[in-house]
């Protein structure tokens, strides 16, 4: 895979829901396809469609569990990508804090 570049970077996260995923996974680690639907209060195709494009770059890492599949931030990023991802996410609390709400009150444990 070709190394990320920053107009690949900001492309992605120039869109609200790609955003909202890369922040949700910096705060969270790790998560099911499942979760992050409810996080983010869209239908799975459209965010297994911004997952697609945001591992498609080089930004998540994904595994399958049985049925489902579990979504990360790749440690292989570029140092520069990380930062700008670190620093968006101390400037987007208030964003953050309403993903993790809504995923601790509407999760769906993955079976």
């Amino acid at each position: 895979m070709p190394e990320l570049t920053p107009l690949q970077l900001f492309k992605c996260l120039s869109d609200e829901t790609r955003l909202g995923i890369t922040l949700l996974l910096h705060e969270m680690g790790e998560l099911c396809v499942c979760d992050i639907t409810v996080a983010i209060e869209e239908s799975q195709p459209k965010t297994s469609r911004h997952l697609a494009m945001l591992r498609e770059t080089g930004l998540l890492l994904d595994r399958r569990e049985g049925k489902w599949i579990h979504y990360r931030l790749s440690p292989h990023i570029p140092a520069w990508a990380a930062e700008i991802i670190r620093q968006t996410a101390q400037c987007q609390f208030v964003q953050i804090t309403q993903l993790t709400k809504r995923l601790q009150q509407g999760s769906v444990a993955c079976q």
